[in-house]
């Protein structure tokens, strides 16, 4: 059994383009491009390779399992770029849930945000259509489906351009840049412990 010194939480703000594992996959590159990591760390959920945004990576299975178990719905938070400007209707249909694959999702927070999100520039931009606007929303799941917003939004006919995770559970991303990681304060351990009620379970 490891004890508290032995377990680590590292933050890492995946680019575009990188796979959510060590080894690279086709043509993407991997999370072993970013390191040094902990021999023994591994993303806990995924990111797909066209996404960005905050991974988690820790050798405590314990954490790992309960932040991704779907029955304990850990909210993740994500910036989602779409196609047009979404109806008041199309946004409630995401707050209440969209049948994907025959299984509705679960209630999600969604807001619109003014403007353009404060995000570092996707080395490969979004494709431009002058005649098609685009929008900012900001979404906050309790479940963690295959491509779940990208299916989610294109479910209400706004597909999804650029998609970045910026908080699991309470951890942000914080100042963090592509590619740059950091691991978790005694403090932010202690409360993310005390969030998934894994206080002493080791």
């Amino acid at each position: 059994m490891k004890t508290e010194s032995q377990y680590h939480y590292l933050l890492l703000f995946k680019p575009f383009g990188v796979v959510s594992q060590f080894t690279p996959e086709g043509s993407h590159r991997s999370l072993m491009d970013f390191g040094p990591f902990p021999s023994n760390v591994y993303p806990v959920g995924r990111l797909d390779a066209d996404s960005e945004g905050l991974l988690l990576l820790t050798n405590d299975s314990h954490v790992a399992h309960r932040l991704t178990d779907p029955k304990f719905k850990h909210p993740r938070t994500y910036l989602v770029q779409i196609e047009r400007i979404p109806k008041e209707s199309s946004l409630e249909q995401l707050r209440d849930g969209v049948l994907i694959e025959g299984r509705l999702t679960l209630p999600a927070t969604v807001r619109v945000i003014d403007g353009e999100p404060a995000l570092p520039p996707r080395p490969v931009p979004i494709r431009f259509r002058k005649q098609v606007p685009t929008c900012w929303i900001e979404i906050t799941l309790s479940e963690g489906r295959n491509r779940q917003v990208r299916k989610m939004t294109a479910a209400i006919g706004h597909p999804t351009l650029r998609l970045v995770r910026i908080k699991i559970s309470f951890l942000s991303l914080g100042k963090l840049l592509p590619g740059e990681q950091r691991s978790l304060t005694v403090q932010e351990t202690e409360r993310l412990r005390t969030t998934i009620q894994l206080v002493n379970k080791h």
